[in-house]
């Protein structure tokens, strides 16, 4: 399967693309991950721009992460699959992907009402190396501040704050909102699906739905 999964920030796209991706042994993508791990390990010009807009809360130039992401999705480990978290992020982007013969199978949109976006991104922490993420109150970690898995301690980032938030929920309204229209369009042909998936319900019964749809030929 090749998923798109779309959604505001703090819609839980992080918590639900690690779930699929370890069910359904799919290469996880996510496009945030890729541009923090690149300015952790890079210190190029490049990279300097790539933070300025993260911090900035804005969505990057699309010859930028267009290069990035192609360059990732093109690689072996996704042959036989993939799923993409932070891309496409606007129309433009959605056509480059169509152009470059890269078929999307099924697109699943997260719904969270956007008065419930700061409370959620505000208590979220992230281990830093992997990416894992976590939140204090709807996902905690067994041991507060520390990841499940290896034990380090748990952070949380720097474009994590209100002012940034409100930022990039203005962003995705502007940019990416559209990509939905263009989803359920296309979702029209029998060989695309399209599914909008309410964030609200638990963890365990969005898991079901999120099933029941990927299940679905």
């Amino acid at each position: 399967m090749r998923i798109i999964l779309l959604g505001p920030p703090g819609s839980g796209k992080g918590t639900y693309a690690k779930f699929i991706s370890e069910k359904y042994n799919l290469s996880n993508i996510c496009i945030g991950n890729i541009l923090r791990n690149y300015i952790i390990n890079n210190n190029s010009i490049l990279s300097k721009k790539i933070k300025k807009f993260i911090n900035c809360g804005l969505m990057l130039p699309d010859d930028i992460i267009i290069e990035i992401i192609k360059k990732k999705i093109l690689s072996s480990n996704c042959k036989k699959g993939f799923l993409l978290d932070g891309y496409p992020r606007n129309i433009l982007q959605a056509n480059i992907l169509q152009k470059e013969n890269i078929n999307i199978d099924k697109v699943i949109e997260l719904h969270i009402p956007e008065n419930k976006i700061v409370e959620r991104i505000i208590g979220r922490r992230i281990h830093e190396s992997s990416g894992r993420t976590y939140h204090i109150i709807f996902n905690p970690p067994k041991i507060s501040g520390k990841d499940d898995i290896t034990g380090e301690n748990l952070i949380m980032r720097t474009d994590d704050n209100k002012k940034t938030i409100i930022n990039r929920l203005n962003e995705y309204v502007k940019k990416t909102k559209p990509l939905i229209n263009y989803y359920i369009n296309k979702s029209l042909s029998k060989k695309f699906f399209y599914t909008k998936i309410d964030n609200t319900d638990c963890i365990l019964n969005v898991q079901k739905k999120i099933e029941l749809f990927l299940q679905k030929k």
